[in-house]
């Protein structure tokens, strides 16, 4: 059996290849190669060698302000998001009543579309701002916060789902080990519990990074960038550069590549990190 599957392994496997050749590995060559190129379409590309990105740091192009502004949106968002999913899994792993539901009703923002959660956010913060005669536009400050809180809110549930299930791969016996020994409920938590855990960790943890970088629809439908694009976060400010200027199709092309190389950076490290924390069961 294992000899037939081997044989015509690439026969299952070929247009799946395909498929992901024409969608990903393609455009993304073709991608690298247009950063080094100023062009209006793909047919016209002119090679100008690193140009695109000598203006990609250019204090008129916002990319590194946005930058700064996404990493410090991400670093906020990573830890309020999984410290509150892990406090809720937590929660709603003891015998409660309801657990089933509360965990559907915590889910249910992730099935949300951005779009619709940005302008829907919007328009309760602005409801609320308006009693003191503000906006989420008036500072950067509303804004950032606005974009933290409706992060935390579409993803909590979702990161909840995937502790609850480490939480509930314990194994019991060295939670009851722990408690023979005298250990106490917050020892048992950080010695015993988290330690246990740390594959949902690492798991949460990338996937609220990389959510966290590649915003774009909510903080569209939120702030659009405003007040003077002091809220633009980069993959905004990469469409922006994309579409919003003429020339500068290269420049945002440029972005977008760099873009890629900070995230896959950056998420390489925190896998590697964590994984060295995690624990062999």
């Amino acid at each position: 059996m294992q000899k037939t599957l081997k044989k015509y392994f690439l026969v299952f496997t070929l247009p799946t290849l395909i498929a992901f050749s024409l969608a990903f590995v393609i455009p993304f060559i073709l991608g690298v190669y247009l950063s080094f190129c100023k062009f209006t379409t793909v047919d016209n590309a002119t090679f100008n060698g690193i140009q695109n990105y000598i203006n990609a740091f250019s204090s008129t192009s916002g990319f590194i302000s946005s930058l700064g502004f996404t990493v410090k949106f991400v670093v906020v968002a990573i830890v309020t998001i999984n410290v509150f999913a892990f406090c809720l899994a937590l929660l709603l792993t003891k015998k409660i009543k309801g657990t089933n539901v509360f965990r559907t009703v915590f889910f249910m923002p992730n099935l949300i579309g951005g779009i619709v959660l940005g302008y829907t956010w919007q328009q309760m913060l602005n409801a609320v701002l308006l009693h003191y005669e503000k906006t989420l536009i008036s500072s950067p400050t509303f804004g950032y916060w606005g974009l933290v809180l409706l992060m935390n809110w579409q993803m909590i549930g979702y990161m909840m789902i995937i502790y609850i299930a480490g939480l509930q791969n314990v194994p019991t016996d060295l939670l009851e080990a722990a408690k023979i020994d005298g250990a106490s409920r917050s020892q048992t938590l950080f010695k015993v519990t988290i330690p246990m855990v740390m594959p949902s960790i690492t798991i949460c943890t990338f996937l609220t990074l990389s959510n966290s970088f590649k915003l774009y629809d909510q903080n569209l439908a939120l702030t659009a960038g405003a007040p003077s694009h002091k809220t633009e976060m980069v993959a905004l400010n990469i469409v922006n550069s994309f579409y919003g200027k003429a020339g500068y199709e290269g420049v945002g092309q440029a972005k977008a590549l760099m873009f890629f190389i900070v995230v896959g950076a950056v998420g390489l490290l925190q896998l590697v990190f964590t994984r060295k924390q995690e624990v062999d069961q």
